[in-house]
């Protein structure tokens, strides 16, 4: 099968200010494109980006992502915490208690605003349009590739080695950078060198923004924020 995304050169509709919005391409996502991966997360990811490409403004991307959260059991859960907190146990100190709440940001306090949102209904007064359009589809195109891909090309930084701890990275990411227009690593999260992530008004700066563009599956290809000035 191959998804429907959300461009289709001979659809499109018109958002909350009556602009005419294109709709995306489909994106391949079939046993023909990924012939390794077992049916389970097969249909599992493909359902997922299907359900995202579907989402005609951010308060529809917000309740297909949450309902993609949904799914994820309390074992998946707490495996994808185990990666996590093992990845981060690797790195140098004091560097790795520095980013050790960032990341428990990026997963589980996003996870928790994500679910609070979508149960108290603030998604379904979120009409507005994404924001960035063609860069969301080339995100759905690049997620079942990151999620099938080789763990060490997954990009996700925590080579989950299964496609359901990558697929539970995504779905926050896509929460994060195109429902709320938030960088994909929380403000605040610090890089080797000294430098953060960084928010000045409604803008955001990130010191490897732009450094990220040899790891096709990275997150930071997608991210709304700018690469800062002089780093």
């Amino acid at each position: 099968m191959e998804y429907p995304g959300k461009e289709n050169t001979a659809d499109s509709y018109k958002n909350g200010n009556d602009q005419i919005v294109p709709v995306l391409m489909s994106i391949p996502c079939d046993r023909a494109v990924f012939p390794a991966a077992d049916e389970v997360s097969l249909h599992r990811v493909c359902d997922a980006v299907h359900h995202m490409g579907e989402a005609r403004n951010r308060g529809e991307l917000g309740e297909a992502v949450a309902r993609e959260i949904e799914t994820f059991s309390l074992a998946e859960l707490q495996a994808i915490g185990g990666s996590i907190r093992n990845e981060v146990d690797k790195l140098p100190s004091p560097y790795r208690e520095k980013i050790r709440p960032y990341f428990h940001e990026q997963f589980f306090g996003m996870h928790h605003r994500l679910l609070c949102m979508f149960r108290s209904g603030v998604f379904r007064r979120m009409d507005e349009p994404i924001t960035d359009p063609e860069t969301f589809h080339k995100f759905l195109v690049m997620v079942p590739e990151g999620c099938f891909g080789s763990p060490a090309d997954s990009g996700t930084e925590f080579r989950f080695g299964e496609p359901g701890g990558s697929l539970f990275y995504y779905l926050l990411s896509a929460f994060a950078m195109f429902v709320m227009d938030e960088p994909g690593h929380p403000v605040g999260t610090p890089f080797p060198g000294g430098f953060i992530v960084e928010q000045r008004g409604a803008e955001y700066s990130c010191p490897i923004r732009d450094k990220e563009e040899d790891i096709p599956f990275s997150i930071c290809n997608f991210c709304p924020a700018k690469q800062m000035e002089g780093v």
